[in-house]
């Protein structure tokens, strides 16, 4: 067995899906499935129930899926190994916004115990670019938020969180139990400077051109609201800070934290990053652990 087709294996059996799975590899469906096929013939054993509605593992596919994690995580160690020996082994990671998020800290001892010897060098960037530098060649994966323009990317969910109306404590919506958007239609939101992407800047102004200040941090969010009475939004859970609420926004898609990197890398860094970032917030999500990131 190749290890690039275990990793055709695990795609289909996390997603249950052929056609999402070879969207995940970037690949077209019909190699992905032959594949598959292939796969079934060498091991003598059906691993999959198909059916129109999608498919799902048969007993031999469980065992395969455990299995074959095992065998692409040692994979994976034994090439990061290599590359510490040679020097080689730094990962620049980009972050957007609180770094103290309990599935980031998470995430950072758990790739820290499973990769001692890896310098992981750290990127946080401001609210203008939510690739992180990825699209630049900054950084070799990033912690983010979708949706931002995935040309050239892989992405993959961690968490979804709801969101939120920052508003000062004395705003008159403040005393609201949930909000609509078009309760806020007639108020400054504050926006993000010229270049920001559009997919991005649309969802945070809730899917409609906004006037209001320009904004690069989180700090300056909560400012703006703080000293002009502006709004916007912000992740429900998040801690406003003293004279700022946040209160729901019932009409609003959540936030969805993702972990994103350039398509077609093999960096086998990257590989166990994006691993163990999936672990960790499910591990957080099991918790209860909503998060903190502005």
């Amino acid at each position: 067995m190749e290890l690039r087709t275990l990793r055709y294996f695990v795609a289909v059996a996390e997603e249950l899906h052929f056609g999402r799975a070879a969207a995940r590899l970037h690949m077209s469906q019909p190699p992905l499935s032959r594949a598959i096929r292939r796969l079934e013939t060498d091991l003598g054993a059906v691993l999959f129930h198909r059916s129109p509605a999608g498919v799902s593992l048969t007993p031999a596919g469980t065992v395969l899926l455990q299995e074959a994690r095992t065998l692409l995580d040692r994979a994976d160690r034994v090439r990061v190994r290599v590359a510490a020996a040679t020097g080689g082994a730094t990962l620049t990671v980009g972050l957007l916004g609180d770094s103290a998020d309990p599935d980031v800290r998470r995430l950072a001892d758990d790739y820290r115990r499973r990769h001692p010897n890896v310098d992981v060098r750290i990127r946080e960037t401001g609210l203008a670019d939510p690739t992180c530098g990825l699209h630049a060649g900054l950084v070799d994966v990033a912690l983010t938020r979708a949706p931002f323009d995935e040309t050239g990317l892989a992405v993959r969910a961690l968490r979804a969180d709801p969101v939120g109306a920052l508003l000062r404590a004395d705003d008159p919506l403040a005393g609201r139990a949930a909000l609509r958007l078009a309760d806020l239609a007639d108020r400054d939101w504050f926006t993000f400077p010229e270049g920001t992407d559009p997919l991005w800047q649309a969802y945070w102004n809730g899917g409609a051109p906004r006037e209001g200040p320009v904004v690069r941090a989180v700090q300056e969010c909560r400012q703006a609201v703080l000293w002009n009475g502006t709004v916007g939004m912000t992740l429900l859970a998040h801690d406003p800070g003293a004279g700022l609420t946040v209160v729901p926004l019932i009409d609003m898609e959540p936030s969805r934290a993702v972990v994103a990197w350039t398509a077609g890398d093999t960096n086998p860094l990257v590989r166990s990053f994006t691993a163990i970032a999936v672990t960790a917030y499910q591990d957080g999500t099991s918790r209860g652990r909503t998060g903190t990131h502005g």
